[in-house]
């Protein structure tokens, strides 16, 4: 017969199934991880060792048994020593990082604002022009790229419809530079960076700026000194997703820039499939993941301190 301290003790059974049941369903994400993304990056560092060599696949491999039957371990650091001697990767990296950081910098200055004019938008409308922002991602990456060249290219609509008022006498070179690169950037990444504030945005109290309203703060002062402090996470956030695929972006300067745009993106493809130095792309692959790990590391260090204040 059961007693109501036998259905309040929990059976020892229990506890161990429901740990090796949890134990099981924990495992399950860093299995994943491990097979996806551990293993792979040391694939990528153990090629980013190796020498390069003309034969299939294009590098020596690292690790050798000698006849002796002794595990030869051959280190080579020549890829890393090519990046950090020669000026052409150093352009490359300043190149895309001055890139990103422009990108990054104008989808803040447009994103923020049509962020906050949605969150000041009717109630209505607000999911008309969420989904106005969202709608592009229904459509091909590459249509929207290429569709940046009808608009941009000498006879394009921009040129063409500035000759037709009398603006410009002759067609302005706005396709195939850096302008073209930043633009194609700005315009595919601008979501990553407004929806993260509206997400913050839509949760101010506005019982705050009530408050400072009321204590005779203006409306620009309060927005300063209130809406932007408390919305300061999101627009770290929003920097990091643009600025991240930024800095490593193939498809738009391939496509909008012009031979001498030097993007870390562009480098890592000539030196996988026209060079076939796949050690030097590996390490140039590494060197550039440690550039996107420095601003995520910087953003969880801002939000520690701002969970320990």
């Amino acid at each position: 017969m059961t007693t109501p301290q036998n259905i309040l003790t929990p059976r020892k059974g229990f506890w161990s199934r429901l740990t090796r049941e949890r134990g099981f369903v924990i495992a399950g994400p860093y299995l994943w991880l491990g097979l996806f993304s551990l293993i792979p990056f040391l694939l990528v560092v153990k090629i980013s060792l190796s020498q390069s060599v003309m034969a299939i696949p294009p590098f020596h491999p690292l690790f050798q048994w000698s006849a002796e039957q002794i595990l030869q371990i051959r280190l080579n650091f020549a890829a890393y020593t090519t990046l950090l001697t020669d000026p052409f990767y150093a352009s490359a990296f300043v190149g895309s990082l001055k890139i990103a950081l422009v990108s990054t910098f104008s989808c803040l200055i447009i994103g923020y604002p049509m962020a906050y004019s949605i969150v000041q938008a009717s109630p209505r409308w607000r999911p008309l022009l969420l989904l106005l922002i969202i709608l592009p991602f229904f459509t091909s990456f590459l249509v929207r790229v290429y569709a940046w060249i009808g608009l941009l290219s000498t006879e394009g609509v921009i040129n063409t419809f500035l000759l037709y008022v009398g603006i410009i006498q002759e067609p302005l070179p706005l396709l195939y530079n850096s302008f073209a690169v930043t633009i194609g950037i700005v315009y595919c990444y601008l979501p990553f960076m407004i929806l993260p504030i509206y997400s913050v945005l839509d949760k101010i109290d506005p019982a705050y700026l009530e408050a400072a309203y009321d204590l005779g703060c203006r409306p620009w002062r309060s927005f300063w000194r209130i809406t932007v402090p408390l919305s300061l996470r999101a627009i770290i956030a929003g920097s990091i997703l643009v600025f991240v695929p930024a800095v490593g972006e193939f498809v738009i300067p391939e496509l909008l820039g012009a031979p001498e745009t030097l993007m870390i993106g562009r480098v890592l493809w000539s030196e996988f499939f026209n060079n076939q130095n796949w050690p030097l792309a590996c390490a140039l692959a590494l060197v550039t993941l440690v550039v996107f790990v420095i601003p995520f590391m910087i953003f969880q260090r801002f939000q520690l301190r701002n969970k320990e204040e």
